[in-house]
């Protein structure tokens, strides 16, 4: 299993990605730069967090249109595995590989805070070494993270059973107290119907290793490795 971790300019978090996936999990990682036309052979996708292109006009909308993003969305579309992480998250919605937008903050400022996230199914490759119900200490550092959709396209993410993590206190209630964004249903990551896409706002490879203090973000990545390779 080969991942790439892809870098655009703005990203700030691909060399953490790149460390969680070689020094850490101890797999393969290839360095994908934006103007790139091919995946190099890459199994897994990641797309990193930062500020693609400064985040101009929305974020991740100019992403959308690098080169390297045309090969990412070919290779989603049959199949192939993408997991985005706050602006990866972002640019997954305006490349429509995923539903849904990521707005302004409630508050309309930049959040840099641990959060409490609760894991909403264990159906998916990066959540099925968590419990529905388990609850994951993970940071956010974001000012565009509040995910909204229409009536129509919640009820399909709740009915497929597409939503991934939620917001929670530090009992695992979801309450609006716990939203640091104002995200719709307090929705802080999902997965396409394919269940092949993945995004999430918070940023688990922040919390991989013993010596940041928490390892809960480690589940995550433990977690795509169990079922891909599996």
């Amino acid at each position: 299993m080969k991942f790439g971790v892809v870098i655009f300019p703005g990203s700030n978090c691909d060399q953490d990605l790149i460390h969680v996936v070689r020094d850490i999990m101890g797999k393969p990682c290839e360095p994908l730069w934006h103007k790139d036309h091919s995946l190099r052979g890459c199994d897994f996708i990641l797309l990193p967090g930062g500020f693609s292109y400064g985040d101009y006009l929305r974020s991740g909308a100019i992403a959308r249109f690098s080169p390297i993003m045309q090969e990412v969305i070919e290779f989603a579309d049959k199949g192939g595995f993408v997991f985005g992480i706050c602006n990866g998250f972002q640019i997954l919605t305006e490349s429509r590989l995923l539903p849904g937008a990521l707005l302004h903050n409630r508050n309309h400022q930049f959040i840099c805070k641990n959060v409490s996230l609760r894991c909403e199914t264990d159906e998916s490759f990066i959540t099925s070494k968590l419990k529905v119900g388990q609850r994951l200490t993970i940071p956010i550092a974001h000012g565009e993270g509040r995910f909204h959709c229409d009536a129509e396209t919640l009820t399909s993410l709740q009915d497929n059973r597409q939503i991934l993590f939620r917001y929670c206190d530090e009992q695992g209630e979801v309450t609006d107290a716990a939203n640091p964004n104002g995200a719709l249903d307090n929705i802080a990551g999902i997965c396409n119907k394919g269940r092949n896409v993945f995004g999430m706002m918070p940023h688990p490879e922040r919390c991989s290793s013993s010596l940041l203090g928490n390892t809960d973000g480690k589940l995550i990545f433990d977690s795509i490795l169990n079922t891909v390779l599996a």
